[in-house]
């Protein structure tokens, strides 16, 4: 059984959501906040495996903010947004806040339980045209690297050492330590495997 709480300034809201969850026998809501305020204490105490949580929710924190404190939780529930608001800037504020997933309100309502159910399981739950503007905003946000870091990047994900990209790309293994240097430094980043995740995240390699 996947245990939720519902974030929603508006009851009428809160009150048809839960109507649609406990309708079934996969979903179960474990509690209600009107703010992001409560929704944090409350998901501290009751533990929920998916808080499912609105954008706006009124004179308090917003959703997003809402979002990075539950994921600062221990233990942290899945986060998935259900707002009315598609902006982009939204949309990947939410992620790169750590929201599992981006639904609209309209959606029907078997998208959202079955939202909750993947979220629950890990799963990032967006809809296809929010994913591809998602992985845009990433893209246009990413670092800028000069051709020759990328090359180095692209070696050091081959698992090349440094002396093996040196003697590859023709300069001394101090060179490609400071390619090394400032590939971190735009990235971000503190060690080789790092660099080599993010730079896959975002399309850089």
């Amino acid at each position: 059984m996947t245990t939720v709480l519902l974030v929603d300034d508006h009851p009428v809201v809160r009150s048809g959501l839960r109507a649609v969850i406990d309708a079934g026998d996969a979903v179960r809501v474990v509690g209600e906040a009107a703010t992001g305020e409560e929704a944090i204490a409350l998901a501290a105490e009751l533990s929920p495996d998916v808080v499912l949580c609105d954008l706006r929710l009124g004179s308090g924190i917003d959703g997003i903010r809402t979002t990075s404190a539950l994921r600062a939780l221990d233990p942290a529930p899945a986060v998935l947004i259900l707002t009315t608001f598609d902006r982009d800037a939204e949309v990947l504020g939410a992620i790169e806040a750590g929201a599992a997933g981006y639904l609209l309100k309209d959606v029907d309502p078997e998208v959202i339980v079955e939202g909750i159910r993947r979220a629950a399981a890990g799963e990032t739950v967006l809809a296809p045209d929010l994913a591809a503007r998602v992985l845009k905003g990433m893209r246009s946000l990413r670092p800028r690297l000069t051709d020759r870091e990328t090359e180095v990047l692209r070696h050091l994900a081959r698992g090349a050492t440094n002396r093996e990209i040196a003697r590859t790309l023709f300069v001394t293994e101090a060179t490609v330590k400071s390619h090394l240097a400032h590939i971190f430094t735009k990235l971000d980043v503190d060690s080789r495997s790092r660099a080599i995740h993010v730079a896959q995240e975002t399309g850089l390699i």
